[in-house]
């Protein structure tokens, strides 16, 4: 495909790489030795799949137009801005992108925000704590701490720490939850039609003291599927359903939910901070007669807070739709995507 550049002239994506890029990322877009290219600073390597793909196109655009400084990364790296066009940045990135020989690996466009409660459907690597605590009554505080590391192309385990704070009879009692271990596997996706679908299991075991309320004691089997769509216009959804299966306990019920989370990305300036505003429906029901479904809806800001955009804040609040005896509970996360930069890097 031909293209032009800023200047007017011709250009497939393959030529203006060879004569814009390739002196300092290599022909071969492993990256050329510092002996050659002047400067210590490491140059990525195109070829490996794991960095290639894992990130929206729209944060290669602004490194490329406005240079390494833009998201935090190196100043060697120039701005391209005035020199190639908007589709010719684009034709480049799509060049980019065909150094990872394996098409296993979803494109990053898929890599969509995540919400606080509904499982996205790519694999990632990331960490992130949450926590929530009711409006009526202040009496406890959830902290989940989640470590996820993605394993190949479409494989990706996580591991959730939860630390609870509970006003008990005779004082607050603080100490570990609950703990998870889960795992999903990327089953489809289809960049062109922006979908992603993932299948994953978790696992949650009685490790917080029962007497102290600070867990039960219940072993629970989740299987859950999930499911991401790209919409026109930077909006998107994500989808998620599965249920819960106490498996030590014979008299606990049996859960079903089902989640959808809904929203817009919109990005400073067209390259700067990335505002994603969303809205969850978030529901479970007993699988028993009679039982009715608890539906919360949860408006939600997610806003990216380094220039690398790996470092993003969110809050938001659950509103109960159904048994409104129950208290809105306010919750806020903070996510480190670690595979980016450290967490004091690319500020």
């Amino acid at each position: 495909m031909l293209l032009f550049a800023a200047d007017g002239l011709c250009q497939s994506g393959a030529e203006i790489y060879h004569s814009a890029c390739a002196a300092c990322h290599g022909s071969d877009g492993k990256g050329a030795p510092a002996r050659l290219v002047g400067f210590d600073t490491p140059l990525p390597d195109f070829t490996k799949c794991s960095f290639s793909t894992s990130e929206p196109d729209a944060d290669w655009q602004s490194i490329v137009r406005r240079g390494g400084l833009a998201r935090g990364m190196s100043r060697n790296m120039p701005a391209f801005g005035e020199a190639l066009s908007l589709d010719a940045i684009d034709s480049v990135i799509a060049y980019l992108r065909g150094f990872c020989a394996s098409r296993s690996w979803p494109p990053g466009n898929l890599n969509l925000p995540r919400a606080l409660v509904t499982e996205k459907a790519f694999p990632e690597n990331e960490a992130f704590v949450t926590t929530s605590v009711p409006t009526d009554i202040a009496d406890r505080v959830n902290t989940r701490f989640v470590y996820e590391r993605r394993l190949g192309a479409r494989m990706q385990y996580e591991v959730v720490v939860p630390f609870n704070v509970v006003e008990f009879p005779g004082g607050w009692n603080r100490g570990l939850g609950d703990v998870e271990l889960g795992a999903k596997r990327v089953v489809f996706d289809n960049p062109r039609r922006g979908t992603i679908a993932s299948a994953g299991l978790e696992a949650t075991f009685p490790t917080g003291k029962e007497t102290e309320g600070l867990g039960n004691r219940l072993t629970v089997v989740e299987p859950f599927g999930t499911v991401t769509q790209m919409l026109p216009r930077q909006f998107f959804i994500h989808g998620q359903v599965g249920m819960e299966f106490p498996v030590n306990v014979d008299a606990a019920l049996n859960e079903v939910f089902w989640r959808a989370a809904g929203g817009r990305t919109f990005v400073s300036g067209g390259s700067g901070r990335a505002w994603s505003p969303m809205v969850e429906l978030v529901a479970r029901r007993e699988i028993e007669f009679g039982e009715r479904v608890r539906l919360d809806v949860l408006p939600e800001l997610h806003v990216t807070l380094s220039r690398r955009q790996h470092i993003m804040a969110s809050g938001g609040i659950s509103i109960p739709l159904t048994l409104r005896t129950r208290s809105p509970i306010v919750m806020g996360s903070l996510l480190w995507d670690w595979a980016q930069g450290g967490l004091f890097s690319g500020w």
